[in-house]
């Protein structure tokens, strides 16, 4: 059990966890996730890093980066690359593992807990640089699905391991469209889509 002092801080990989959520058929309410990780300690930041695809005019994730900003979250992007590769497939590349990287290292000194939310085993280790600092490192990812969206050596490197759909029953929801993620929150009425907001907001 953690102590209620102990200042945390969330790393969460926005595609990685995406992926997760989409192989357990659950969406996450990043309301709740605040509030479970406020009540399991001193929550100093939340990071949520992903790549934008340049030139598009609308990204549906645009609405969840504004809501996150405005309510607690700190939300790292970069433009990602559009490709087409040899099979004639669309392919979007926007890695932000250095983005990540680069602020658990300095805010490490600072913290005694990490949670990643990612179960990339690019991640391990940063994981064994700031647990020889002194910090606890619990990686939120699951096994639970085949095959399972962590790899083995960054579950071997946490201290402690969660599995989201564990967390699913605290901080999930059944998936509906995009606004869903923010149902129960009181969205900016600049983000609110006139023809679906009403039934949302109910």
């Amino acid at each position: 059990m953690q102590h209620i002092a102990e200042k945390t801080a969330l790393f969460i990989d926005g595609a990685n966890l995406y992926a997760t959520t989409k192989s357990l058929g659950i969406d996450i309410d990043y309301k709740l996730l605040l509030k479970e990780f406020q009540s399991r300690g001193n929550l100093l930041r939340a990071f949520y890093y992903t790549a934008l695809i340049e030139d598009q005019e609308y990204s549906s994730i645009r609405p969840l980066l504004d809501w996150l900003d405005y309510n607690g979250y700190t939300v790292v992007t970069k433009p990602a690359k559009e490709f087409t590769d040899a099979m004639g497939r669309r392919k979007i590349k926007g890695n932000m593992d250095l983005e990540l990287a680069v602020d658990m290292k300095e805010l490490s000194d600072h913290i005694d807990h990490i949670v990643l939310f990612s179960g990339d085993g690019d991640f391990r280790p940063l994981l064994e640089s700031v647990q020889r600092k002194g910090v606890r490192v619990t990686v939120v990812s699951t096994i639970t699905t085949q095959p399972p969206m962590i790899a083995d050596e960054l579950r071997r490197q946490a201290d402690v391991f969660i599995d989201l759909s564990e967390l699913a029953s605290k901080v999930g929801r059944v998936p509906q469209d995009r606004g869903g993620r923010m149902q129960g929150t009181n969205t900016p009425s600049f983000l609110q889509r006139p023809a679906s907001t009403e039934t949302e907001n109910a």
